[in-house]
């Protein structure tokens, strides 16, 4: 019959063999973070290619539609930045992607299309229910700044606020005017913006075209102005002779 007995492990056994464990679940954490490092640059990758098919699959095993790059930026606003359409739309089709989602600056998905003249991701996330009316810097902003008409006239379609206030003030009109962007100017005073609000410091959208040289958008401006002044002084004009011949009727 054997007798043997194990001898219990010493304190100082016990201790090693629990820093051992300790350092392999470690080894093991820091592995599955790389892992997950490595997965997500990838993903990144994959987006500013608009490489549809590796982003499916990325998603369809599990990967985050509103994961974000090393920058804060969420991948459908890279999506938008880098024009990458056919990634954008699947991650817009993805139902748990939050189209509306910030990146560090403040910017939305909707934004950047806009500012890049890419209608057809724009009228996408306006399908999809994304906010027109986004409060500050708005999507009408960045399509007025680099003068894309034809976003300008779709965000207004679809209710955007004309005389949208950044948050120092400052409207869609004075970006388009500030670009000197003649065609988005009449886009907008044509749909009723108006040219007299002033920002914060005062400035109104002539005030922008002269600051920034805009030459076509402050002689337009300047020509608008001209033209309303003689007609208000016509109609005054006309408006005192009508008053003024019963009076001297009455003195005959």
């Amino acid at each position: 019959m054997n007798t043997h007995t194990t001898a219990p492990l010493s304190f100082a056994s016990r201790r090693l063999l629990q820093r051992l464990a300790l350092a392999g679940a470690g080894a093991l954490a820091s592995l599955a973070v790389a892992a997950h490092a490595a997965s997500l640059d990838s993903l990144v990758k994959a987006v500013k290619f608009d490489d549809v098919k590796a982003v499916q699959k990325a998603l369809s095993q599990g990967a985050d539609p509103n994961a974000t790059d090393s920058e804060g930026m969420p991948l459908i606003v890279l999506a938008a930045r880098e024009k990458s359409d056919k990634v954008a739309n699947a991650l817009i089709a993805d139902p748990k992607t939050d189209v509306e989602k910030l990146d560090a600056a403040g910017e939305n998905a909707m934004m950047l299309a806009a500012l890049n003249g890419d209608t057809s991701l724009v009228k996408a996330l306006i399908d999809k229910g994304a906010e027109v009316n986004k409060k500050g810097w708005a999507p009408l902003h960045y399509a007025a700044a680099n003068g894309h008409d034809d976003i300008v006239k779709l965000l207004l379609d679809n209710s955007a606020y004309i005389d949208a206030g950044s948050p120092n003030g400052t409207t869609p009109l004075m970006m388009a005017a500030r670009g000197n962007h003649l065609s988005t100017v009449k886009v907008l005073l044509d749909a009723g913006a108006d040219s007299r609000v002033k920002n914060q410091i005062g400035l109104t959208a002539l005030d922008f075209a002269k600051r920034y040289h805009a030459k076509d958008v402050t002689e337009a401006l300047q020509d608008m102005y001209a033209r309303e002044a003689t007609a208000a002084s016509g109609v005054a004009a006309s408006g005192a002779a009508r008053t003024s011949t019963p009076a001297q009727n009455g003195a005959k």
